[in-house]
């Protein structure tokens, strides 16, 4: 099989994957990198090179950020009435349903992920929160306060504040969930009247520059979403513009760091989604199956590749044998394969820099002692698989215990009392979400302020709302999104105080 053709499995054989080679989309126009420096797009679960996505430069960032500020300050774009933003943005979400079959096909090619997730949570959550979004076009306010000052006397003031697009958005999204985090960067955004340059990650830039098709397709005006893809460089070049006013960004904790340095510098607002660690606390009156389940699912689903998986679980000790036994024997019993494969529980890790890296965490787990019991290793030897894992006999000093390793790989551990584990699973750098199991909600209820976690599930883990902030405590990040807060933070909140 040469490089560019596609197993038999693969559902598109034509239209916008036919392309091979793809420019970045600046003002509406498709345009190559000023360099014309590529990068392979390679698909996890077979290795094959698939197509060319631009490895941009300075210059394809300027041309960006420069066709997103003439559409924000020259163009009708933000004089456009709130019900037409929030029209264009419900036709964008009718046509990423449309496009569903092609948009789940192509982020289960780039990245690996099971089809039946593309389609479920990119694609058909993804719809759902730019109808979600579209809504708060309409809804945005300020607010009329009473004002208390007393000079010069007898002067009334009326006093207000408006909300008003911050301006130029950049939105740097991870690989994970290609169109879903894209779409919470961008509808927001467009909701409150900003323009966006968005950058992909380079191993899954194609849903990104297919959404730009779409915009456009919905009557979102040429330079309002444009999209330039590249590596590490580009991202730097985008986040340090000085023509960029907000930057929103989901991924590691040191890249976030870099990128928050970057914004102080030109005084950009930011969103920082970063790295978690989050823990899967399950009390001793749960009923061991179920709390397996819970367990595997809050690690296993997407491979591990989820910010808020939960890669640490701590079980009471008087359950702790018999929920760490059916963990491992559902994790022994899940079939690995293609995304493609409707029966897949296990897919690929998106790439093999990215295995090698899982791969490199399981050796020193074992060097500092850490027993496995199910796992461990590589499946088979194409593709980028990793057997789902299941590590004991660790301790909160352990790398593997204390780093996001963002694989199909979790931790158990037993614990005592509920002051012991509140200390374990506070004893992190990250505070992204947690979760915990049990029938006794008083003691759920305690437990809840104790946690030191952005969101915190009860009986369930990796359950996300469009209502729902999301975000973390500590070195997980600031901001917020998803929900109202995710608008908000597109805009800049205006005083205002008059004399009458």
């Amino acid at each position: 099989m040469t490089p560019h053709e596609h197993p038999a499995h693969h559902p598109l054989a034509d239209g916008f994957l036919m392309r091979r080679r793809y420019g970045n989309c600046i003002d509406g126009q498709e345009q190559a990198p000023r360099s014309e420096a590529w990068l392979p797009v390679v698909d996890p679960a077979t290795g094959m090179h698939i197509a060319d996505a631009p490895d941009s430069g300075a210059a394809d960032v300027d041309a960006a950020v420069a066709a997103a500020r003439r559409a924000f300050t020259d163009s009708a774009w933000t004089r456009l009435r709130p019900a037409d933003r929030e029209q264009m943005l419900y036709r964008l979400s009718q046509l990423i349903e449309e496009h569903g079959d092609e948009l789940s096909a192509i982020e289960t090619l780039q990245s690996g992920k099971l089809r039946s997730i593309a389609r479920a949570v990119d694609v058909g959550g993804g719809a759902e929160f730019v109808r979600y979004m579209a809504g708060w076009a309409t809804k945005l306010e300020g607010q009329t306060l009473q004002p208390s000052i007393g000079f010069p006397p007898g002067v009334q003031y009326h006093t207000w504040t408006r909300r008003e697009a911050v301006g130029v958005v950049a939105a740097v999204v991870p690989w994970n969930f290609p169109l879903a985090i894209a779409l919470w960067k961008v509808a927001p955004a467009l909701a409150a009247g900003c323009t966006v340059v968005l950058k992909p990650s380079p191993e899954t830039p194609l849903t990104a520059l297919r959404l730009a098709e779409l915009a456009l397709a919905a009557g979102i005006p040429p330079g309002v979403l444009n999209v330039v893809c590249g590596a590490g460089a580009t991202g730097a070049a985008l986040c340090g513009h000085p023509g960029i006013d907000k930057i929103s960004f989901t991924g590691s904790t040191a890249t976030g760091k870099a990128i928050g340095r970057a914004a102080t510098e030109n005084m950009a607002r930011v969103t920082l989604e970063l790295g978690g660690k989050s823990p899967l606390i399950v009390l001793g009156d749960c009923d061991v199956e179920r709390a397996a389940m819970g367990a595997a699912m809050g690690i296993f689903f997407h491979q591990g590749q989820v910010c808020t998986a939960g890669s640490r679980v701590y079980v009471q000790r008087r359950i702790f044998e018999p929920v760490v036994a059916a963990l491992a024997q559902i994790a022994q019993g899940m079939k690995i394969g293609s995304g493609f494969d409707p029966e897949t529980q296990i897919g690929p890790v998106v790439s093999s820099r990215h295995l090698d890296r899982v791969l490199g965490h399981l050796d020193r787990a074992r060097a500092e002692g850490a027993r496995v019991l199910t796992g461990g290793e590589r499946s088979g030897t194409a593709g980028c698989f990793i057997a789902p894992t299941v590590l004991v006999d660790v301790h909160a000093g352990m790398q593997v215990v204390r780093e996001e390793v963002f694989g199909p790989v979790v931790t158990a551990m037993p614990f005592d009392d509920v002051d012991e584990v509140v200390r374990l699973a506070n004893d992190s750098p990250y505070g992204l979400a947690a979760s915990v199991w049990s029938n006794d909600l008083s003691a759920v209820h305690r437990l809840i302020p104790r946690l030191q976690a952005g969101t915190v599930w009860v009986n369930c883990h990796n359950m996300l709302d469009n209502n729902l902030p999301l975000g973390g405590y500590k070195q997980s990040g600031v901001g917020r999104d998803l929900g109202r807060a995710a608008v908000e933070g597109c805009t800049e909140l205006k005083s205002v105080c008059m004399a009458v």
